[in-house]
């Protein structure tokens, strides 16, 4: 009988030792669906939005009625033109689109005919007064330094920093037009 006392005892031990010990940890409690769609919009919020520079409102030219028809003007001739490109470009790899003024004696693009694109003629120029103009309305003034800065006449005039010049330089001319009121064309990323 011990024997059998003592098989049951041992039999108890094993099954002591295979069945895992729980433990009872408490639990936490969920947090209400708004809370938690509030805490997510939060964290997009963060992510999404990133310091912001202060940058100036892009100044507006003063432009007389005479220049304003005139811009419309060209705004409606440039949708009408034609995108003249170079003649058989669509044949060849090698050739780039960009326009080249037909000249040999046989092509078909310089005697006109009718199945070749449209040559680069005067007829398609837009008004002599406003060539030239930025298509905010603004005239182009180039800008290498702060010292260029004070010829422009921030009412008609904008700014183009020049493509040579450096970062430091360019930081110390975008403050500089800031500070005076002038549109500058080319800002970029600083």
């Amino acid at each position: 009988m011990a024997s059998e006392e003592v098989k049951e005892q041992a039999k108890e031990k094993v099954k002591k030792a295979k069945t895992p010990v729980k433990k009872t940890v408490p639990r936490k409690q969920k947090p209400e669906r708004e809370e938690v769609k509030e805490q997510v919009k939060e964290k997009v919020k963060k992510a999404k939005t990133p310091a912001k520079k202060a940058v100036p409102r892009k100044q507006k030219p003063e432009l007389d009625d005479d220049t304003k028809r005139l811009l419309g003007i060209r705004k409606e001739r440039y949708e009408k033109q034609p995108a003249f490109r170079r003649g058989e470009w669509f044949r060849y790899k090698n050739l780039g689109t960009a326009w080249r003024r037909p000249r040999a004696v046989t092509n078909k693009m310089r005697l006109n005919r009718r199945y070749r694109p449209p040559k680069v003629r005067i007829g398609f120029g837009k008004p002599a007064e406003v060539r030239n103009y930025h298509p905010s309305g603004f005239r182009e003034v180039m800008v290498f330094n702060k010292k260029d800065l004070e010829i422009i006449d921030p009412k008609v005039q904008a700014a183009r920093i020049g493509s040579t010049v450096g970062t430091r330089k360019r930081k110390d001319i975008v403050q500089a037009a800031d500070d005076k009121g002038i549109r500058i064309l080319n800002r970029g990323a600083l």
